[in-house]
């Protein structure tokens, strides 16, 4: 995508089409951040516990994982499945540093990690939706500021929507 215009008629195609049902999308990719989160946890409690049954569950676990992510990566350029894999791991972590930091009353970092766990969760949806080619500039704005995977995010996942 060369120009700005071009990459919000693709967005408003794709908020119009039946290719996605990106709220749909964006449970099944938080649903996705948990299992990978399942999975670190099954190794940790079987280094622990010393109980290798947890890494039973935690292959289980991969597995069903690896189905979902099937949904939302289909087409393989590169890493891409990695990279949204590694992506929405991050995402899901940095929210838990979030959380933890805005329960301790350290509300500005916890802000500001939250903010990179959105930029991630934004390339996430970049990747998935192969916008990765997108324009740096936001022509004929005042302040001229970089376009971000953010104000992708904004313009494409309603949650609301069922």
């Amino acid at each position: 995508m060369n120009d700005f215009n071009e990459l919000t008629k693709r967005i408003k195609e794709l908020k119009k089409s039946d290719t996605y049902d990106l709220s749909m999308e964006e449970d099944l990719s938080i649903a996705i951040m948990n299992l990978i989160s399942l999975e670190e946890h099954f190794f940790f409690t079987a280094e622990k516990t010393d109980n290798p049954e947890y890494f039973d569950l935690l292959v289980e676990t991969r597995e069903i994982r690896k189905k979902l992510l099937a949904r939302l990566i289909d087409k393989h350029e590169g890493e891409t499945w990695c990279v949204s894999k590694h992506l929405l791991a991050t995402t899901m972590r940095l929210m838990e540093v979030g959380t933890k930091l805005q329960a301790s009353g350290k509300k500005a970092e916890a802000k500001d990690t939250f903010d990179q766990a959105y930029k991630t969760y934004s390339l996430f949806w970049g990747v998935r939706l192969k916008l990765i080619d997108m324009p740096k500039k936001k022509p004929d704005t005042k302040k001229d500021k970089p376009m971000t995977y953010e104000n992708i995010m904004n313009e494409l996942v309603d949650c609301c929507k069922e």
